[in-house]
């Protein structure tokens, strides 16, 4: 194991515990997966919900062998009070992660820097490292995961017992989801095993579970797809159906290939997803047990509740945790007709299957705008010609000190004295602006350089993107910086100027939201429109005028079209573009001014600076 591992604290929300769990659920995610890594890297602190720390004890069976304390909100570190918890930081560092995927991502990635041998712990970030790594807001499955079961599940558990509560919905999305076929990467050679082993009429050899982390395993797996996955799991060679594929075998097409069932959560193998959903599921089974509950329409949440305990290392880990586990019976699947009727979900999460594929241009949307006397509008950019002197600045301030190509590190110095100088006529001395989306921090870096007497924080979920933004602000000695590593909706601070260069679709909405909440500045150049969609939080049109005259599927077709407008293509189709962007532009202006704001959709100059152009300045009236 690796030494001289900089100390790290982790602050866990604390509101109570119950039975054997600490909530907010979160909470008790982030331990069990401390637990089932054995990772002992970090200081860890319960921090209250309520105001008095001494009325609260924590009972000492439920954080496993951790050493905890507890620490009020008031005495988090400055960076750390802006964010929802979990969160971790580098001790007198200015750097925090914030959110429970990113956290857990982080424990998981620590645990094996401090131990290589540990490969088992980084193979549950799955495949190419990317689970649970997509943001909520783009990602239904994170959010199931990070977001809708832990709550569905605490709404669930605050029910009155007396009332016997319906399955929520959420666990109803999650049973249905584990009943649709897994995609994984080598699936059609998985796949092709299948069949051998189904047309053989014999079942694959399947490795016998030995004794793995002190516990024994009684049911070895009996189908190919949990061969696959415990195979994975305790380093053994996945064993063939047969050992030569039939000729027919390899004739087959992709198409008629039989399915391949889900083991786990997120398909055959074993990742932090099971480990995030299993103390969720846990005491939800326990709850609906003490109720009554007939789970006959979970079969399938049954089965992956069993299976997972199974896995070498969740039984020791749950005892650390004080989990006792349900025995579950098997379950068999009610008729078809009883369940469609018990696990039907709401609209509301169902994924958005409206007709994405549109067919003709934007002419019959813009035509009818302007029938109603709304075409795209641009106001006269406040300071065409400002630019900074990129010449007389540190290189590490300059966008070029990356790998940009002299063209690209131009045009990206174009945009920044764009921002840079709309931020400066707004900001005032002690204000606090926050650099959402910061990518490498182009824009946070160059303001901080530049307004000494302002604070800056840096927002983006993006790791190795952040660290080279932090390695570059300490080439320059700044500090006026702050820098987090988290989804936009785990930042809760307040602020006086929101900024952000090219966020991506629906990004630039979220970053609007969070300003009118705060009610801050702000300065915001679009990005990516035809990723565009309707959301959990956003529904579009944004604006009360569009929704009077537009549909959702008018809007996309602006959403869409307002992407091309690359240098590559015609410029009477770069023109139409144009009108697009500053059609869904208009949209969110006037969205922002129902609440009481000034919004101006400025050109950046030059604009052949970047096709996405666009420059919003809110300013709250």
């Amino acid at each position: 194991m690796k030494d001289n591992v900089a100390e790290e604290h982790l602050y866990l929300a604390f509101s109570h515990q119950y039975r054997d769990s600490i909530f907010p659920l979160h909470t008790s995610i982030s331990l069990f997966l401390l637990s089932y890594c054995d990772c002992k890297l970090f200081k860890v602190f319960l921090v209250p919900t309520g105001e008095d720390v001494g009325d609260q004890c924590v009972t000492k069976n439920l954080v496993g062998d951790l050493e905890v304390r507890l620490i009020s909100r008031c005495q988090l570190p400055v960076v750390v009070q802006s964010c929802s918890l979990p969160a971790v930081v580098v001790k007198d560092d200015k750097f925090c992660r914030a959110g429970l995927s990113v956290v857990l991502r982080h424990i998981i990635q620590k645990t094996f820097e401090a131990d290589p041998s540990k490969k088992d712990i980084l193979a549950l970030l799955g495949f190419k490292k990317t689970c649970l790594k997509a943001c909520a807001e783009v990602s239904q499955w994170t959010r199931l995961c990070e977001i809708s079961i832990p709550l569905a599940v605490e709404r669930f558990l605050a029910g009155s017992p007396e009332h016997c509560q319906a399955i929520p919905p959420d666990i109803l999305l999650f049973e249905r989801k584990l009943g649709e076929p897994v995609r994984v990467h080598n699936d059609d050679k998985i796949r092709r095993q299948k069949l051998q082993q189904q047309k053989a009429g014999a079942k694959s050899g399947v490795p016998e579970l030995e004794e793995a982390a002190g516990e024994v395993h009684e049911h070895p797996p009996s189908s190919l797809e949990l061969s696959v996955a415990f195979s994975k799991l305790l380093a053994q060679e996945v064993p063939n159906a047969v050992n030569r594929e039939a000729p027919y075998i390899r004739r087959t097409k992709t198409s008629d290939l039989p399915l391949l069932d889900h083991v786990f959560a997120e398909g055959l193998y074993f990742t932090v997803a099971d480990l995030v959903l299993l103390p969720c599921i846990h005491q939800f089974l326990v709850s609906s047990k003490k109720q009554g509950k007939n789970l006959v329409n979970l079969p399938l949440i049954a089965s992956w509740y069993r299976r997972v305990q199974e896995v070498p290392g969740v039984k020791k880990a749950a005892g650390k945790c004080n989990m006792e586990f349900l025995q579950l019976p098997e379950l068999m699947s009610p008729p078809e007709e009883q369940l469609q009727n018990s696990t039907s979900v709401p609209d509301e999460l169902e994924e958005d299957n409206e007709d994405s594929h549109f067919i003709g241009g934007p002419r019959p949307t813009m035509t009818k705008l302007m029938e109603n006397g709304i075409e795209a509008k641009f106001s006269p950019h406040p300071c065409p010609n400002w630019t900074l002197d990129w010449t007389s600045l540190p290189s590490a301030v300059s966008p070029g000190e990356g790998k940009m190509s002299r063209d690209r590190a131009l045009r990206k110095q174009q945009q920044l004295n764009n921002l840079v100088a709309a931020v400066t006529k707004l900001a005032k001395p002690g204000d606090l602006i926050v650099d959402f989306c910061s990518g490498g921090g182009h824009v946070g870096i160059v303001l901080a350089y530049m307004i000494p007497s302002c604070q800056v924080v840096l927002i983006e979920n993006k790791e190795l993107s952040l660290i080279r933004a932090k390695d570059r602000s300490d080439e320059l000695g700044l500090n006026n910086i702050w820098f987090i590593q988290a989804n936009l909706d785990y930042f809760n601070g307040t602020f006086n100027i929101g900024v952000a260069l090219h966020a991506c679709g629906v990004a630039t909405d979220m970053v609007i939201e969070h300003c009118l909440r705060a009610r801050a500045a702000f300065v915001i150049s679009p990005c990516c429109y035809g990723f565009i969609q309707n959301t959990a939080k956003f529904k579009y049109p944004r604006s009360h005028q569009f929704k009077e005259i537009l549909s959702y599927k008018e809007h996309m077709i602006l959403c869409r079209f307002a992407d091309q407008t690359a240098v590559q293509l015609p410029p009477e189709r770069r023109l139409i573009g144009k009108q697009c962007m500053g059609l869904v532009d208009l949209d969110r202006a006037w969205a922002a001014e129902e609440h009481n704001y000034s919004v101006q959709v400025i050109s950046m100059e030059p604009e052949s600076c970047s096709p996405k152009n666009n420059m919003f300045v809110g300013i709250p009236t």
